[in-house]
């Protein structure tokens, strides 16, 4: 439903195949614009650090896309960057719901058949 594409901050090279894993994950998801969450990972390791954030926020501000340093090792972010992405994925879900709702008068029908010929009934006021 969602991914959490995962690059390493001590690793350029790491940082720099973002950019064909987006191409990738557009190609190949279940949709054209995935819900996806871009993490720079090993943010407990800053004397080791290729990737300065900048970099990183102007990326995935490039894809629009959120971004999170995260350290596996300390689990600093790691449940932050896991919540937005399932925020994303039930935003998606409820606004996919939204558009899918059929009126009741269908669903109830004892014949199972959608009639194209007759408008929806509104059951509010807007």
């Amino acid at each position: 439903m969602g991914f959490l594409l995962t690059f390493d901050l001590t690793s350029q090279q790491s940082f720099l195949n973002v950019r064909n894993w987006m191409s990738q994950l557009q190609a190949n998801a279940y949709c054209e614009n995935p819900d996806i969450v871009l993490i720079g990972n090993k943010a407990d390791l800053p004397d080791q650090r290729e990737v300065n954030e900048r970099q990183a926020r102007d990326l995935a501000d490039k894809y629009g896309i959120p971004y999170f340093e995260t350290s596996a090792a300390t689990g600093q972010n790691v449940e932050k960057a896991v919540e937005t992405l399932l925020d994303l994925i039930m935003k998606r879900m409820e606004q996919c719901v939204e558009k899918t709702q059929v009126p009741d008068t269908v669903n109830g029908g004892s014949s199972g058949k959608l009639d194209g010929d007759k408008p929806a009934e509104k059951k509010c006021a807007c």
